[in-house]
């Protein structure tokens, strides 16, 4: 399974067609004075699209990107791009870390610094990291699957096989909403390779197994009434996704103004903006992250992986339990999210923080949070 570096590509042509569909988008009506009550403001939507015909820089980017150390990994399902970066320190710790949806390996750049040279950010060179930044298979420049069953188990088993050929025997892994179900299965599968594991989500298909006479504590219960709640109110893109995701992949690989919606109205919901989410992210981060999904054209296969979430879901069965140490960061606006006793009862969790700002875009909203908050965990398993 040959690791082999990786240029980013570019295409003008592709460029070009972008503008040209954004110039000939058909915009729909909306009441007026809504905003964003209905979805994303249409008003919103119609200014950074102009922005992203007229403006916008996709190759400055691509530039950019390529200052890093890009590679690709020949899996068995997929072939898998990843980022690899070497620590300044003394005796760096290798940690794989793992994006979710909407996002892609661009969440994770911000935070990258911070773990690879902690010693130029204010910190201790000796918490330094190896970090390894994959795109999960059907996002960014990993390919697609065009097999079933590329589920989040697959992923964490690709992982392990991807660090080993890296020549890492024991690491440790991060991740949020995907990559929190990805790195749980590290440590359920892989224990004796890993160092630990910290998230800054929980698996919205994680179960603990339950013995027929335990009884829920308050907090437990009122958390499971409220994640149904926020999943009726919210979950309507979830429940297309892992029910009919082909369907609804059509119409927004055809049209660039219709990817930016169904993307960018999750950013808005999701990170700690307030309503403003250009405090959060600048238009080229947002826009980046959605021309990378159409320039890749991975917003079906993305799509897919809820499909396969849902066949294969984290319920974890007697004997399951995450024994590796576990940290857990808990920010603010990443909803729902359980009580700690719910997580408690199926992972080791040794570290537990409560974050006073950020939301499900952890590492690009507060990278400065939760780089400390992985140093700290992990320093004392060094």
């Amino acid at each position: 399974m040959p690791i082999v570096p990786f240029v980013l590509p570019f295409s003008q042509l592709a460029v070009d067609d972008l503008r040209d569909r954004l110039a000939r988008t058909r915009w729909p009506d909306e009441i007026p004075g809504t905003a964003w009550e209905y979805g994303i403001s249409l008003k919103f939507l119609q200014e950074i699209c102009r922005y992203w015909q007229d403006r916008y820089d996709w190759k400055s980017q691509i530039d950019q990107l390529s200052r890093l150390h890009h590679f690709r990994f020949e899996s068995a399902n997929a072939g898998i791009h990843f980022i690899h970066e070497r620590g300044k320190g003394p005796n760096p710790l290798p940690l794989i870390l793992t994006h979710g949806w909407p996002g892609s390996f661009l969440e994770m750049l911000k935070i990258l610094p911070l773990l690879t040279d902690p010693a130029s950010h204010g910190g201790d060179p000796a918490d330094s990291f190896d970090v390894v930044i994959p795109s999960l298979p059907g996002f960014g420049f990993s390919d697609r699957p065009a097999v079933r069953g590329v589920n989040t188990s697959a992923i964490a088993d690709c992982w392990a096989q991807l660090m080993s050929e890296l020549g890492y025997t024991r690491f440790a892994a991060q991740g949020g909403d995907f990559g929190a179900s990805v790195t749980t299965l590290l440590g359920l599968r892989h224990p004796h390779r890993m160092v630990g594991i910290h998230l800054n989500y929980i698996p919205g298909s994680y179960r603990p197994w339950l013995p027929p006479d335990a009884k829920l504590e308050p907090a437990e219960q009122s958390g499971l009434a409220a994640t149904a709640q926020w999943y009726e109110n919210h979950g309507a893109y979830a429940h297309i996704q892992r029910t009919h995701p082909q369907t609804a992949a059509i119409g927004v690989n055809d049209s660039p103004a219709g990817l930016a919606a169904w993307i960018i109205e999750k950013f808005h919901e999701w990170a700690d903006c307030n309503g403003d989410l250009l405090t959060r992210f600048t238009q080229d981060e947002l826009l980046t992250n959605v021309t990378l999904y159409w320039m890749t054209q991975t917003i079906a296969s993305s799509f897919r992986l809820y499909m396969e979430s849902r066949l294969a879901p984290l319920h974890f069965k007697e004997d399951d339990f995450v024994t590796v140490p576990t940290g857990v960061a808990r920010f603010p606006l990443e909803d729902p999210f359980p009580p700690r006793r719910w997580v408690e009862r199926g992972y080791n969790v040794q570290r537990w923080t409560e974050m006073p700002c950020g939301g499900h875009f952890a590492a690009a909203e507060e990278p400065e949070l939760l780089a400390e908050d992985i140093r700290r965990f992990f320093r004392p398993y060094r």
